[in-house]
């Protein structure tokens, strides 16, 4: 292949897409964004919350598009952009987990080692949709994976802060507490998490599961300010516009 043929073969008929790249607690270096995986009804009172039997579920998985993250930085409030189509827009926290490694087929015991780090995310959906998707018997994406729908703190490296297993994850619109919990109520940990997604797909570096939420979810309206913390991991904080 000549030079002229090579390059040809490398150009593209419209710019490339801008990466999501995230930010990182104490440092200048930035994640890039891979794909996004998201884990539905981990907490058993949310699952009642939503009419389900959390004793009875294996995880199941749902996507955002890598473009739907929205780093909110570790100071001042982030706008975030109320989604169209929707009259019943709910918060949902979420503790995030970032990969690090390539791993196919890993156990639990061992799925620890591809995690990178944790931050906060926020996954907003659009419940009306959803309920109309559930009852069709429709995939969800236009309620989760619409543009601006995953709100993100910063990264912490799992090698500062290690595997959190437990600590308080809580969300406040307008400074009313909305969501409490705790990651010790997860269905699933993070090690099970990782390991049953890797079954389906290879993980790879670059690529977030949203471990899913406590219960507590509800709506909110623009202008509403949402406050979200998970201890010892990242709090984020923005604002529908």
């Amino acid at each position: 292949m000549s030079a002229e043929t090579a390059g040809a073969a490398e150009a593209t008929v419209i710019p490339i897409p801008r990466p999501t790249l995230l930010d990182v607690h104490g440092s200048s270096s930035r994640f890039p964004v891979r794909r996004v995986y998201c884990v539905g009804r981990n907490y058993a009172a949310h699952s009642r919350e939503m009419g389900h039997d959390p004793d009875r579920e294996p995880p199941f998985f749902f996507t955002k598009p890598a473009d739907a993250m929205i780093p909110c930085p570790e100071s001042g409030t982030t706008d975030i952009a109320y989604p169209p189509a929707t009259d019943d827009l709910h918060h949902e926290i979420e503790l995030a987990v970032a990969i690090g490694a390539t791993v196919v087929d890993v156990s639990a015991s061992d799925a620890l080692a591809a995690v990178w780090g944790y931050g906060v995310a926020i996954d907003l959906t659009r419940r009306d949709l959803q309920a109309d998707a559930k009852a069709l018997r429709r995939p969800w994406d236009l309620a989760k994976g619409f543009d601006q729908s995953g709100p993100i703190s910063a990264l912490v490296a799992a090698a500062d802060i290690g595997h959190p297993a437990d600590g308080s994850i809580v969300l406040d619109v307008d400074g009313e507490r909305r969501q409490t919990g705790d990651l010790s109520q997860q269905i699933w940990s993070v090690a099970e998490v990782v390991a049953e997604l890797s079954r389906s797909i290879t993980l790879q570096p670059g690529d977030l599961i949203l471990t899913g939420t406590p219960s507590g979810v509800g709506a909110v309206a623009r202008g509403s300010r949402i406050t979200a913390a998970i201890a010892g991991v990242a709090a984020l904080d923005c604002r529908l516009v």
